[in-house]
C-alpha cells in the first residue's frame, strides 16, 4: 500500500459521497495525470469497509478498461485507506437524475450500461450492487463503465443467508429479492439484471421504482409488490422502454 506522501499534493475534487465512501476524481499538481480515488471516511474504519476496497483491488486482472473503472492501486490519503482507480472521464449516473431523462438522451447510456454489464457477465462476474451511484457515464458521449466491485462474486451462484437489513451487502433500493436473503433463490447474473432494471427505472421516471425509505420495508416491496409501470408515470414515454424496464424487474 502506498504511503499518504505519493499523492499528498493532488487536488481532489468529490464526485460522489455515500455513508461509508467518497468517489473523487484527483489530478496532479502539474496537470499531466487524472485519477479517481475511492476513500473511506473513517479514520479507523471497520473490516468489511476495508475488505471492500481489498476485493475491489483484486479484481483487478479481471476487469477491461473498455467496460470497467480499473483499479491501480492501494493507498492512503491522510492516513486513510483510498483505493486509486482509473479515469476515463465522465461523472457518477447519480449526479445526473432526480427528472424524467427523456428517450434519446436515456437510449445511448441504457445501451452502453448494458453492454458494459453483458461483458462483466462474460468474464463470470456478478457485480451485486449495480447502481446510478456505482456507473460512470459520460452522457455527451455515450459512454458508459461499471465501478464499485467491492462485493462482486465470481461464483455462477451464491446463497444470502437470512441476516438484518444492515448487514445485508449491497444498495437496498436496487437490490434484486434474492439479495435479500428471504426467498428461495440464488444470486447469479439476473441479480444484476433487475438492479440494472431498477436503474433505468429511475433515469426514466426520475424516481425509484418503490419509494419506502424503511429497510424491512424496502425488502418487502422487493419480495412482495409490483412497481407501477414507467409508462403510466410519464406520459408519452414509449411502451417499448416501459416493457423492456418492467421485462428486467420481473
Amino acid at each position: 500500500m502506498s504511503s499518504d506522501s505519493v499523492y499528498a499534493n493532488w487536488q481532489f475534487d468529490t464526485l460522489w459521497r455515500d455513508a461509508d465512501y467518497s468517489v473523487c476524481r484527483m489530478r496532479a499538481p502539474d496537470g499531466s495525470a487524472s485519477k479517481l480515488a475511492k476513500t473511506l471516511h473513517a479514520h479507523a474504519p471497520g473490516a468489511a469497509a476495508l475488505e471492500r476496497l481489498e476485493h475491489e483491488y483484486a479484481l483487478r486482472d479481471k476487469l477491461d478498461p473498455q467496460w470497467a473503472v480499473c483499479p491501480l492501486a492501494l493507498a492512503r490519503r491522510d492516513g486513510r485507506p483510498m483505493l486509486v482507480l482509473s479515469d476515463p472521464g465522465g461523472e457518477p449516473l447519480a449526479n445526473r437524475l432526480g427528472a424524467p431523462m427523456p428517450p434519446v438522451r436515456f437510449l445511448p447510456i441504457a445501451c452502453a450500461l448494458a453492454a458494459a454489464l453483458a461483458q462483466l457477465h462474460q468474464r463470470g462476474i456478478v457485480h451485486k450492487d449495480i447502481t446510478p451511484a456505482n456507473a460512470l457515464v459520460d452522457l455527451e458521449r455515450g459512454v458508459a463503465r461499471w465501478m464499485g466491485f467491492g462485493i462482486a462474486s465470481v461464483q455462477p451462484r451464491e446463497r444470502q443467508p437470512l441476516a438484518l437489513p444492515q448487514d445485508v451487502a449491497g444498495t437496498l433500493a436496487y437490490m434484486a429479492p434474492e439479495q435479500t436473503g428471504r426467498m428461495n433463490r440464488s444470486i447469479d447474473l439476473r441479480s444484476d439484471l433487475y438492479s440494472l432494471g431498477a436503474t433505468f427505472y429511475q433515469m426514466l421516471v426520475g424516481a425509484l421504482p418503490f419509494s419506502a425509505t424503511d429497510p424491512m420495508e424496502l425488502f418487502h416491496c422487493h419480495l412482495a409488490r409490483q412497481a407501477t409501470p414507467p409508462v403510466a408515470r410519464v406520459p408519452g414515454l414509449p411502451a417499448a422502454l416501459s416493457d423492456i424496464v418492467m421485462k428486467l424487474l420481473s
